[in-house]
């Protein structure tokens, strides 16, 4: 205690560093990369330049999405995101359009040469229920293949039926729409 009768202030500890794991030798190891994570990114990056350049294939910007089902997670988050539905397989980019016949897009990206992983089992089943579905299912390595993939798709007509013909039918669940 101090003569005004407040303690004195504690200092906290310093923050633990994560400790680097060790090479054989006894070296630090380098921080693993997300090569497949960092080119889905400039995947991305490239469709949205591709919509404000006006591009066909940027029309695809806004319904296109990641399904986070990878990465390193403690087992206790794991098993919650389980519970809530994440399931092993499930291809990392999906394109909510109808085009060509397919009623949407499911896109498993790997990274370039030579940081490919090789595909899961259960991610080509994945695709392979995806396709029997009638979604168009692609293995894209690389960001130049999932370019061309993302152009092609884009190239194929749309399928969607037009606003006049569409009714939707309601099978239950809290009404979202307006009006």
């Amino acid at each position: 205690m101090t003569n005004s009768g407040i303690p004195p202030a504690r200092t906290p500890p310093p923050p633990r560093r994560r400790v680097l794991k060790t090479n054989a030798d006894g070296s630090p190891r380098k921080r693993p990369v997300d090569w497949e994570g960092n080119e889905q990114a400039v995947l991305m990056r490239w469709l949205l330049g591709e919509k404000m350049r006006g591009e066909p294939v940027g029309q695809l910007y806004d319904v296109t999405y990641h399904v986070p089902n990878g990465g390193q997670r403690s087992k206790s988050t794991g098993a919650a995101m389980k519970r809530q539905g994440v399931k092993s397989g499930v291809s990392d980019l999906v394109v909510m359009d109808a085009r060509g016949g397919w009623f949407g897009l499911y896109m498993e990206f790997k990274a370039s040469p030579p940081h490919t992983a090789a595909l899961a089992e259960s991610q080509r089943e994945w695709l392979a229920q995806a396709e029997n579905r009638g979604f168009c299912a692609v293995l894209a390595v690389g960001l130049e293949e999932a370019k061309a993939v993302l152009r092609a798709y884009a190239s194929l007509p749309s399928t969607r039926p037009g606003r006049e013909d569409y009714r939707p039918i309601n099978i239950g669940g809290t009404e979202w729409r307006k009006g």
